[in-house]
């Protein structure tokens, strides 16, 4: 049969449509396996070149090291400990030696300084998985037969239950929660049932593609996932692969709103928005990517996997969507109907309002937008960026948090995280004794072969011995960095020790200082990145200055919201110290989106209408859309509060009230208002004017400032 060209504009997007369908079945349940692949052990994120991360590398010849502690605290009724309790509690938790999950044989009972509660350390095997809250349930029942006390387990493998179980069922929970907030945004803005379940359907595609991608990626070691990436991947497709659908749906509209035929619209939606579609996906790809040059592999881990899910949301957006739309034409706005109005600047009765505002009086508007900004951003350097306290990792209730508070109040506030020191056999004295003389240390001794400080000969392996030791502090404290930092100032002193101090506070130190320094590396050149893509976008170079310099105010006067809502609305005394990164990454990238979406609009019309008139008509004809693409991100990044973490709960808060701040304040008045204040000098060294001759649409005379 011979293809004719009329029948090749049908065939196309069945075969397009067809091809996604594929796609969707076969690849979509991906989406709920990339768990299967995830890992949530902290471990496997920390700093590559950290004095911390070589101690841990270091440690893994010891036994002990492979094992998790699991720390079971027994406190009475307010009576001092018995013998015979201290006996029970020895014998409950000796008598889990040899049952699965449990390594060696566990401590026994000690008795806290103030005879009100005892602690044992039971080592389970690593990499349990979902085995692990099964054998911490034994753990707990046998520890329950102590009489007269109430047991509870603290430690690295409580946290770690407790953090599988914040992110267990993410599939389907964070997909269902985004997913029907999209949903219902779009049934109420558009008014139309066919169109938002179309777009909703082609980021489901993207999205299974995506995990698809990176579950293969991961299943051979090439990118790490865990569970924030995973959700994270998730939110980021849908807002994304949303965003870029309503772009073409509005180009559509306009298209077949002219008379066009529905091929025809299909084709000129695509070519007209694919240059900002495509600038806005390179701008958060790119910044994304720019991630790997972090030292924190939780960092580099999340730029690959969110570039392929960039890339795939693009794929989706000028592939599947514009297949169904050409087969659906004007049906896929059922009820309503595009109009004539659509495609013009006559029929947006709100954003001509808000043009001719901005029109009247330019620069007043630019210069009290950017004071109130201004005014946000000056609380952003009091952001607390060390780290978030164990007691504030989970939001709400959890049980590893609430034993270790317990812990902590009868033992030294680092019994269970010990600083972790390895060092060469033959000067461990020395070390021993230099860690025990370093303020702020509670005790150490070196680990024998029985995995106890001090119980026994030093355990040697490859002439190296592991010294543990207890810090007076909690263990996430800044007073216990502090310590580690004159710890390891203390033990580095010792000639031809070689020694290296890790432990959990060691690498939340080390976290902290590898966040600093990637912040001071990565955004700048994110910046440069978005400045290089604006200037090949809009062939200027004053207007990509301008729009950068607005994103990052925008982010800082989000950062000084952040900041008064973390402490005072949600309690938090301070933030993980990747989400200032991660904020920047995202909210800076995904804000440019919307400045692109508008500029390459307003590009578009001044070649043909002038600078000015261009301006107000850019802003009138996509107010709308942008509106609602930065609705729907804000919902879908907002949807991460669903799982308990500080982490995501800070993430989500900053780029939703970010994005949502951009779109209705810097994108629809300091953007504008700069742009007609500036006049065709805007577009240095270009000039896609045609001339500024001529009053604007709809919108009152211009007078000035």
């Amino acid at each position: 049969m011979k293809i004719t060209p009329r029948s090749a504009r049908w065939l196309i997007p069945v075969v397009l449509l067809l091809a996604w369908l594929g796609i969707g079945g076969t690849l979509g349940p991906y989406a709920g396996k990339l768990g299967e692949v995830a890992t949530n052990d902290q471990a496997a994120f920390l700093p590559r070149s950290a004095e911390s991360t070589r101690a841990l590398e270091a440690g893994e010849a010891f036994a002990r090291s492979d094992a998790l502690p699991a720390i079971v605290v027994w406190t009475t009724d307010g009576e001092p400990v018995t013998q015979a309790q201290r006996t029970a509690a020895t014998r409950a938790v000796e008598a889990l030696a040899g049952q699965p999950g449990v390594v060696g044989r566990p401590s026994a009972a000690l008795v806290s300084d103030d005879r009100l509660a005892l602690q044992a350390v039971v080592r389970l095997q690593p990499g349990l998985g979902d085995e692990l809250p099964t054998v911490l349930d034994e753990v707990r029942r046998a520890a329950d037969g102590v009489p007269g006390t109430t047991a509870l387990i603290a430690g690295p493998a409580a946290s770690q239950a407790d953090l599988s179980d914040a992110f267990s069922g993410i599939d389907g929970l964070l997909l269902g929660v985004a997913l029907g907030a999209v949903l219902l945004i779009l049934l109420l803005v558009y008014r139309s049932v066919l169109l938002p379940f179309l777009i909703i359907l082609g980021s489901v595609f993207a999205l299974g593609l995506a995990c698809a991608v990176v579950y293969a990626l991961a299943d051979r070691d090439v990118v790490r996932v865990d569970g924030q990436v995973q959700g994270i991947l998730s939110i980021l497709v849908i807002g994304a692969a949303t965003d870029y659908a309503l772009l073409v749906a509005a180009r559509f509209r306009e298209e077949i709103a002219l008379g066009a035929d529905r091929a025809a619209a299909a084709l000129a939606a695509v070519r007209r928005s694919f240059g900002a579609i495509i600038a806005s996906a390179a701008t958060v790809a790119l910044g994304l990517l720019v991630l790997l040059a972090s030292d924190l592999t939780n960092n580099r881990a999340l730029g690959p996997v969110g570039a392929i899910g960039i890339v795939c949301a693009v794929l989706s957006t000028l592939t599947f969507l514009p297949a169904a739309l050409a087969l659906l034409g004007r049906a896929a706005y059922w009820p309503s109907r595009p109009k004539s109005s659509d495609a013009s600047v006559e029929g947006h009765g709100v954003w001509r309002r808000v043009a001719a505002t901005v029109d009247r009086r330019p620069r007043r508007t630019w210069v009290l937008t950017a004071l109130v900004l201004a005014v946000f951003a000056a609380f952003s350097p009091s952001l607390s960026a060390k780290g978030v306290p164990l007691d504030e990792i989970f939001v709400g209730d959890a049980p590893s948090v609430s034993a270790q508070e317990t812990l902590g109040r009868h033992f030294p506030g680092g019994s269970g995280n010990p600083a972790v020191i390895i060092a060469d056999a033959g000067r461990a004295a020395e070390v021993t004794r230099a860690a025990r003389e370093t303020e702020g240390v509670a005790a150490a001794g070196t680990v024998s072969a029985s995995g106890r400080p001090g119980a026994g000969a030093p355990l040697v392996v490859d002439g190296r011995v592991r010294i543990d030791a207890t810090l007076e502090s909690a263990a996430d404290s800044d007073a216990a960095k502090a310590t580690v930092e004159r710890l390891r100032d203390n033990v580095h002193a010792v000639s031809g020790a070689r020694a290296l101090v890790g432990g959990y506070t060691a690498q939340q130190y080390d976290t902290q200082q590898t966040a600093a320094r990637d912040r001071t590396l990565i955004v700048p050149l994110v910046l440069a990145i978005i400045l290089l893509i604006l200037v090949l976008l809009l062939r200027s170079v004053l207007v990509p200055v301008l729009l950068v310099a607005t994103v990052a105010l925008n982010f800082l006067a989000t950062l000084g919201v952040s900041v008064l809502v973390f402490e005072h609305l949600l309690g938090f005394s301070g933030t993980d110290a990747s989400v200032p990164l991660y904020g920047f990454v995202f909210l800076v990238a995904l804000g440019v989106d919307y400045n692109i979406f508008l500029m390459s609009r307003v590009r578009e019309e001044a070649l043909t209408h002038g600078s000015r008139r261009g301006v107000l008509r850019g802003l009138t004809t996509t107010g709308g859309v942008i509106t609602s693409a930065g609705v729907v991100l804000a919902a879908t990044f907002a949807a991460l509060m669903v799982i308990p973490l500080a982490f995501l709960v800070q993430i989500a808060f900053i780029v939703a009230f970010g994005v949502l701040l951009d779109t209705l304040v810097v994108r629809s008045l300091l953007v504008p208002a700069l742009v007609i204040d500036l006049g065709p000098r805007a577009w240095w060294p270009s000039s896609p004017a045609a001339g500024d001759s001529g009053p604007a649409p709809t919108a009152k005379p211009h007078t000035g400032g």
